[in-house]
C-alpha cells in the first residue's frame, strides 16, 4: 500500500511538472498571436470611433495611413520620453493608469485624417470609468473644432445585457454624434446621459442625450466618464486650440513686405 500511495504522489507531481510546463509553453508561444489581437481590437475601435469599417478592411493598414499618435500629460504637454525611453500611445494601458493620480498619468492622442487630407479631421481620445459591475471604457472622436462629438465607442467588462450593456450598441453610441462639449459661455460640460429614456431626441439640448432605461447607474458611470477624462484633456484641447487661432490670426497679418 505505501509503495501504492509513493507511486500515486509520484505520478501526480510528474504529472503536473509536464502539465505545468505544457502550459507556460503554449502561453509564450501564444502571446505573440494574443497581443497582435490585442493591437488590432485596439485598432478597430479608434478608427471605429470616426468611421465605418468593413469586414474585409485592411484595418493596420488603414490605421497607419490615417492615424498619428501622440502623449501628453495632464497639463497638456506633450510627451515623447519617460525615464530616457520612447513614449508610445499604441502602448499606453488607460486601465492600468486608471487607479493613479490623474497628475500622474499619460494619456494618449490619436490624430485623424481621412483619406486625401491634408488637415487632422478628428481627435480621438481614450476615456475609461465604472459601470455597474465592473470598468466601462471607450473612445470619443471629436471634430477638429475640438468641440463637436464626430463620434464614439463605448464597451465595458461585466454591464448587465440588455441593460448597462447596451452602450456597446450603434444605437446608443449615435446619440452622441454631433453633440458639444462646450456651453455657450466656454466652459467645458462634456455630454451626459438623462436618467430614464423617452426615444426622442429632439427634446434634448446639445449637451445631453437620451438614457438608458433600467440602467441608471451604467448610464451615470458613462456621465462621469465622459466628464472626467475629457477634464483630462481639457488643457491639451485648450492649446491646440489656442494654436489653431494663433495661426488664423498670423494669416491675418500684413505682411511686412
Amino acid at each position: 500500500m505505501r509503495q501504492s500511495n509513493v507511486y500515486v504522489i509520484a505520478f501526480s507531481a510528474i504529472l503536473t511538472v509536464i502539465l505545468g510546463g505544457l502550459l507556460a509553453f503554449s502561453a509564450i508561444g501564444l502571446k505573440p498571436m494574443q497581443d497582435k489581437q490585442v493591437a488590432l481590437d485596439t485598432q478597430k475601435k479608434i478608427l471605429g470611433a470616426v468611421m465605418e469599417l468593413k469586414e474585409t478592411d485592411d484595418i493596420p493598414a488603414i490605421y497607419s495611413q490615417r492615424i498619428e499618435s501622440l502623449v501628453v500629460n495632464a497639463k497638456g504637454e506633450q510627451v515623447d520620453e519617460v525615464d530616457g525611453a520612447p513614449v508610445v500611445a499604441e502602448d499606453i494601458d488607460v486601465g492600468k493608469q486608471f487607479k493613479t493620480p490623474a497628475e500622474e498619468r499619460l494619456f494618449p492622442v490619436f490624430k485623424y485624417q481621412t483619406e486625401g487630407s491634408n488637415q487632422i479631421d478628428a481627435y480621438i481620445l481614450p476615456v475609461y470609468g465604472n459601470g455597474l459591475w465592473d470598468n466601462i471604457w471607450g473612445y470619443v472622436a471629436l471634430e477638429n473644432d475640438l468641440k463637436t462629438v464626430k463620434g464614439i465607442v463605448f464597451d465595458h467588462a461585466g454591464e448587465t445585457p440588455g441593460l448597462g450593456a447596451r452602450i456597446t450598441s450603434v444605437d446608443v453610441q449615435e446619440r452622441f454624434r454631433g453633440k458639444k462639449i462646450y456651453d455657450e459661455i466656454g466652459e467645458l460640460v462634456a455630454v451626459r446621459m438623462v436618467k430614464g429614456e423617452t426615444g426622442d431626441p429632439s427634446i434634448y439640448g446639445s449637451h445631453e442625450v437620451d438614457g438608458l432605461s433600467g440602467a441608471t447607474i451604467t448610464a451615470n458611470g458613462v456621465n462621469d466618464m465622459l466628464a472626467n477624462y475629457l477634464g483630462y484633456y481639457k488643457p491639451y484641447l485648450e492649446k491646440v486650440s489656442g494654436q489653431a487661432m494663433s495661426g488664423i490670426d498670423n494669416k491675418h497679418q500684413p505682411s511686412d513686405v
